[in-house]
């Protein structure tokens, strides 16, 4: 089927949808769309190669790392253009892990990880003896800065924690973070910033290395990046040459890195406006689902608005999901990359009941969603939950 999406009135082959899994991946941006292709078409030549059309391309690509520097306000740091964030991820904890044998073989990180930075430490765990140890945190999610300053004080090589985690939306204190972070200069720190950037300000003074990715601000799926300190030396993960990097060979995606860079300047343009139009939405929700007498809101005060997770007693999340969808209305248990859907691994972290960890739903929005839409979302909800629930009482 083709498909397409249309902003404010996000189509699938021609039929409106309400889409609510903005946080596992966003529609592509007109904008950003047009200069991917344009680039595409326009700029033929391997950035690597020597001749007129590859300086051109190279150029280009250069002048697009500078505008992603510029606009995380990083300018004495380097960018790393990857795949995904995942990659960054594994880049970042891998790559420095390898290049750093003198220094402790222990990495600190959480429990409220990405799968792409909880299965890599426990790879180098694994492969390499590493000891991975995680800092405790309260029942919001909240990490025990007291215990992450135990932790330090018996060494370690990293400290990798992100910055919105992706299923409850917990933004962490890296500004207390980072303080603490002063007084261990042989750590470096790691965040991962996937779920923060394009909807809340990310300042990353004094982060070693910070990863995101496109298709989550309204950019193509397939183009990540690792924001690094030029003082920081990683061992690649893909060999064989210089290219945009030397940290990552292989030959410059010059369209994906152009249109990354349009994809961030369009996601931090009128940032606070974005954030307040989002808040209002999920203050909305709240209400409402919070008058359902077996609907637990987990998403807290130390959440960021465009991700609200909820656990639904006696409903699984995955027969949920598909009634909504019945709808075309879509959302999310979990996280997009997790395996395992039986049971959120983050509510299990916050010390969650088994109930509640093994029923929560994912509910992501963006500025794009509209009032109209939630509205719209909360009657079909009303009869998804009343049919699945009718059902379970037949049962």
């Amino acid at each position: 089927m083709y498909l397409f999406f249309c902003y404010n009135n996000i189509s699938v082959g021609g039929g409106k949808v309400i889409y609510l899994d903005y946080s596992a991946t966003t529609p592509v941006n007109d904008e950003v769309l047009s200069s991917f292709i344009k680039v595409s078409k326009d700029y033929i030549g391997n950035a690597n190669s020597l001749h007129k059309l590859g300086f051109e391309s190279r150029n280009l690509m250069q002048s697009a790392e500078q505008q992603v520097l510029k606009l995380f306000k990083s300018l004495d740091k380097e960018v790393v253009f990857t795949s995904s964030a995942s990659e960054a991820n594994n880049l970042s904890i891998v790559g420095i892990a390898q290049k750093y044998p003198d220094r402790p073989k222990r990495i600190i990180t959480t429990k409220l990880e990405h799968a792409s930075v909880l299965n890599t430490v426990e790879y180098l765990k694994r492969m390499y003896d590493f000891e991975i140890e995680y800092v405790e945190n309260d029942d919001n999610g909240q990490i025990d800065l007291i215990d992450l300053r135990r932790l330090l004080d018996k060494g370690a090589l990293l400290v990798s924690i992100t910055a919105v985690n992706s299923e409850v939306g917990i933004k962490q204190d890296l500004k207390s973070i980072k303080r603490i972070l002063k007084d261990y200069p042989q750590t470096f720190l790691h965040v991962d910033g996937t779920q923060a950037v394009g909807k809340i300000p990310v300042d990353l003074t004094d982060i070693a290395l910070f990863t995101c990715s496109a298709h989550k601000f309204f950019g193509l799926k397939g183009i990540g990046c690792l924001i690094k300190d030029k003082k920081v030396i990683l061992e690649p993960l893909i060999h064989g040459g210089k290219s945009q990097s030397i940290y990552r060979s292989g030959t410059p995606a010059v369209s994906l890195i152009v249109s990354f860079a349009k994809a961030l300047r369009l996601a931090l343009e009128n940032l606070d406006e974005k954030y307040q139009h989002v808040e209002k939405l999920s203050l909305l929700l709240k209400k409402e689902l919070s008058t359902y007498p077996n609907i637990k809101i987990n998403s807290n005060t130390f959440c960021i608005p465009h991700i609200l997770n909820i656990s639904i007693k006696g409903i699984k999340p995955e027969t949920l999901i598909h009634s909504l969808e019945q709808y075309d209305c879509y959302v999310s248990t979990n996280t997009a990359c997790s395996k395992d859907i039986s049971s959120s691994k983050t509510l299990v972290a916050m010390h969650q009941p088994s109930q509640i960890c093994t029923s929560s739903i994912r509910i992501s929005l963006s500025y794009m969603t509209t009032e109209n839409e939630i509205r719209e979302f909360l009657k079909i909800f009303q009869k998804s939950y009343d049919a699945l629930n009718f059902r379970n009482e037949e049962n």
